[in-house]
């Protein structure tokens, strides 16, 4: 039964091997023939590691930019990680987690069926560690067994539903099409950025329109920008680092200027090759889901990872990630002025969430929408962690904390409710959580129709 579990785990687990399953599903529900079952699989799953290799170039390349900002700037403290945490809870609450990630991907089907939130959640590694977050909070509440895997599943499939749904407004403005949803776990951070870019913003002035003198025409190729750009940035961090840590620490002996160009090289190279990617499994997935559409869940939308909106505003993608790092950067040095713990802006994620808050604060903001919502969003991914780290602490996780928004959401949620009222509050929480979801799924539809009756 383990071994059997283990190896559900493992694909739900692994996004390429997931989502091209899925594209399979779709492509037999609509009874197309072998060969086209057979390419659609293998190109999605294709397209999906090409999107893993980007990213794991992307990740390479900034592991060495964090950890020279943190000698060059002598900067101490806690850096968001969530695979650390993840695998210190898993040696204990493994099965728990592996349960309710199999049990809240199924919530998430049925309340895509049941309700207008027809969002199909496939980014399997986020699925993961939020279930593990949800398995070690739930566990210290006091449930267990059958109890906390039901309650731990509801919880999981209402995020899963409710975190693209709430940002799908924005992701229809990202895309012009409403084909698509993301599925991370930053989507909190992404809806704050845009509604901030629709307040504060001017969609007029998007970053992609951006006007480059004559001379400097060459800078609208997103991969020359992008390389130049953090050519300049990894020098500067490379330089006041100094020659002998790089060199001995990090280089392997390569003089620090010409790593610190490779570097950013790498990024630029992992950047690209993730926008390959991204359009080869939208080609590729969205036909394919027309079958569980049509057959499983009516309407239903796939929910990818966030690079599926990198094509749509390179330029907000680089902006967005400087822009939130700036923000966690401000954020550092208040929470060191005001004695507040200490969180070290985790360059990783200020990537993958800046940039995604970019590209959504461009899009209903513009170059302003883009810099203020993303900056905004690098504070609140700085603060979230000082105040799920209480709840991560009293679980033995103290020192440690996940990063991104919907943790600190979800988080905050479930573990006040475990401390204020143990496992009793919890299973009522999630219960009033949910009726609140088929409520407003309700009202929505009802009041969209009456308003197709006006029209």
């Amino acid at each position: 039964m383990k071994d059997v579990l283990d190896v559900l785990i493992d694909i739900a687990s692994t996004p390429a091997i997931l989502v091209a399953f899925i594209a399979v599903v779709g492509l037999l529900l609509q009874k197309k023939g072998i060969a086209d079952i057979i390419r659609g699989g293998i190109k999605t799953f294709v397209g999906f590691l090409i999107v893993t290799a980007g990213a794991n170039f992307v990740v390479s390349s900034l592991e060495p930019f964090g950890i020279m900002f943190q000698k060059a700037f002598h900067v101490t403290g806690v850096v968001p990680n969530n695979e650390a945490i993840v695998a210190v809870a898993l040696e204990k609450f493994g099965t728990y987690t592996a349960l309710i990630m199999l049990a809240g991907m199924l919530f998430n089907i049925l309340f895509a069926r049941i309700t207008r939130y027809k969002y199909i959640y496939l980014t399997g590694h986020a699925t993961l560690y939020m279930a593990c977050m949800i398995a070690v909070i739930l566990s210290v509440s006091g449930l267990d067994g059958f109890l906390l895997v039901l309650f731990g599943g509801i919880s999981l499939g209402i995020a899963n539903t409710v975190f693209p749904a709430i940002l799908q407004p924005f992701t229809v403005q990202v895309t012009k099409n409403d084909s698509v949803a993301l599925a991370h776990t930053g989507n909190f951070g992404y809806a704050f950025s845009a509604i901030i870019g629709k307040y504060f913003g001017n969609k007029e002035k998007s970053t992609e329109d951006i006007n480059f003198p004559k001379g400097l025409a060459f800078l609208r190729d997103s991969t020359v920008s992008i390389t130049l750009t953090m050519g300049v940035v990894y020098m500067i961090v490379a330089i006041f680092t100094g020659n002998a840590y790089v060199t001995e620490k990090l280089s392997g002996g390569t003089n620090y200027i010409v790593y610190a160009l490779q570097q950013a090289g790498s990024f630029a190279a992992g950047v690209f090759i993730i926008l390959a990617g991204v359009r080869l499994i939208l080609a590729e997935i969205v036909p394919a889901f027309k079958g569980i559409s049509e057959k499983l869940v009516p309407n239903a939308k796939p929910a990818l990872d966030c690079p599926i909106v990198f094509p749509y505003a390179p330029n907000a993608v680089l902006i967005g990630f400087f822009s939130s790092f700036v923000g966690g950067i401000l954020s550092l040095i208040v929470m060191a002025v005001t004695g507040l713990p200490i969180i070290i802006p985790g360059v990783v994620p200020h990537f993958f969430c800046g940039a995604t808050a970019g590209v959504y604060g461009n899009a209903t903001g513009g170059v302003r929408g883009a810099v203020l919502g993303s900056f905004l969003q690098g504070i609140l991914i700085s603060f979230m962690p000082i105040f799920l780290m209480p709840v991560m602490g009293d679980l033995g996780f103290a020192g440690s904390t996940f990063s991104d928004t919907d943790y600190g959401v979800v988080g905050l949620l479930l573990g006040n409710m475990a401390n204020g009222g143990g496992k009793m509050l919890v299973m009522i929480g999630i219960l009033v959580v949910l009726g609140l979801v088929l409520v407003a799924s309700k009202v929505t539809t009802v009041r969209n129709a009456k308003k197709s009756t006006e029209a």
